[in-house]
């Protein structure tokens, strides 16, 4: 494990515990030990060199007093800030963003994560490369440079750009298939339900007692990146289609927001979300205020069931009980018979109730309505099959036609 000084500027003395264990969970991910921690409290880092000159030197002597050779900020350095700390201080210094990649980097398995991660990396890097030494200042020439004058320090931009460009065209033809992946979800008629919430609040743990879906759980920030979709069936037999997102975490980087805001695109197809809180965690209500934020930004206006996980931790579990909301333990099962009701419940939130009489040419359609609308009354008439059903209007129009649904005198809202 690598070893590292910490130093925190602190802006705001109230939120910098959690910022700090947050930064140490993240280190930990990383697989970096903090050897000792120093800070700094300023209301605005210093556009040098981000901490104060005198703070500059205490942390070199520190460095020098542990045997140092890394620094890790606590904070987002720019360009210049890092360069210089690197001058200044003759060791290697990365940020919270930098980690933040480099976990992304390390847990991203499917190619449209790889790709997601390294666009991001290479923007980060980008404005970076300055003064990378001497051998990037010497001259360039021959065939594939623009002449006698360009540097190999403008080549390893160019080369940059370049690949910045092939990733996102790359993404942008995911993107286009995933357009096609939601289309067909989305004529299919299976309800979404869309797990969100803090990393490590433990969604894929969730997901795999819901579904055995079998990916991958582990203590850790941002264990899993990818986007993973399974089936459901409800107690009431209905089926749903479960996505779980990548974990939210306090001022995201907007590198990663943009890499990553397709895939969150998701939550827009959802016609229920379900977010997962660390009920146990100290910091829980900052942490689901984060992704309530998130989710406001996004403009997400869909019912949500807050989901307080890990209530095996908690000492009074029953107070997060709730109409919307629930405490449950993916871990040990507890619970999770009331969520799976309060899914039932939330998921026709505009919920109508239709009867209407299908042809015996038709009766193909009765396993879809099972499937996917709750089938409240089935009886053979001899003009045809008579259903009731309730679910909300546009999947019943989906199923029965929509002037089946504007001439039943049965529909009404539940």
């Amino acid at each position: 494990m690598e070893k590292a000084l910490v130093a925190f500027l602190v802006e705001n003395l109230k939120k910098f515990p959690y910022q700090k264990e947050e930064f140490l969970a993240l280190l930990k991910t990383r697989g970096i030990e903090a050897v000792d921690i120093i800070s700094q409290r300023l209301e605005h880092p210093v556009p040098a060199t981000y901490f104060g000159y005198g703070k500059v030197q205490e942390i070199g002597e520190l460095l020098k007093k542990h045997n140092l050779n890394l620094l890790a900020v606590g904070g987002d350095l720019t360009p210049t800030q890092a360069k210089n700390l690197e001058e200044i201080l003759e060791v290697t210094v990365v940020d919270r963003t930098q980690i933040i990649l480099e976990i992304f980097a390390e847990h991203a398995h499917t190619h449209e994560g790889k790709i997601q991660v390294e666009l991001a990396r290479l923007m980060y890097n980008l404005p970076r490369i300055t003064g990378l030494g001497r051998v990037l200042s010497r001259l360039g020439g021959g065939i594939g440079t623009r002449g006698p004058g360009e540097t190999k320090l403008e080549v390893l931009r160019r080369t940059i750009r370049k690949r910045i460009a092939e990733l996102r065209r790359e993404l942008k033809e995911i993107e286009q298939n995933r357009e096609v992946k939601r289309s067909r979800r989305l004529e299919a008629g299976v309800p979404i339900v869309v797990l969100v919430g803090y990393t490590n609040a433990g969604k894929s743990t969730l997901l795999n007692a819901l579904t055995g879906a079998g990916v991958l759980a582990e203590d850790k920030l941002f264990a899993t990146l990818d986007p993973t979709v399974r089936k459901l069936t409800l107690p009431g037999g209905q089926k749903l289609l479960l996505i779980d997102t990548v974990g939210f975490i306090e001022n995201m980087p907007p590198l990663i927001k943009e890499a990553f805001k397709s895939t969150l695109e998701v939550v827009h197809e959802a016609e229920l979300i379900l977010h997962v809180v660390d009920g146990a965690n100290p910091y829980r209500e900052e942490q689901e205020a984060v992704v309530e934020k998130i989710l406001t930004e996004m403009k997400v206006r869909v019912p949500v069931i807050t989901v307080y996980n890990k209530a095996d931790l908690l000492p009074e579990p029953v107070l997060f009980l709730g109409k919307r909301a629930v405490a449950i333990s993916a871990r040990t099962g507890y619970n999770m018979e009331l969520l799976l009701k309060l899914i039932e419940e939330n998921l026709f939130w505009q919920e109508v109730t239709v009867k209407a009489v299908l042809p015996f040419a038709q009766a193909f359609k009765i396993g879809d309505l099972k499937e996917n609308l709750k089938l409240i009354n089935l009886e053979y008439l001899p003009e045809g099959i008579e259903v009731t059903v309730a679910g909300p209007r546009e999947r019943i129009a989906r199923y029965l036609g929509r002037e089946k649904l504007e001439e039943s005198n049965g529909e009404k809202p539940v």
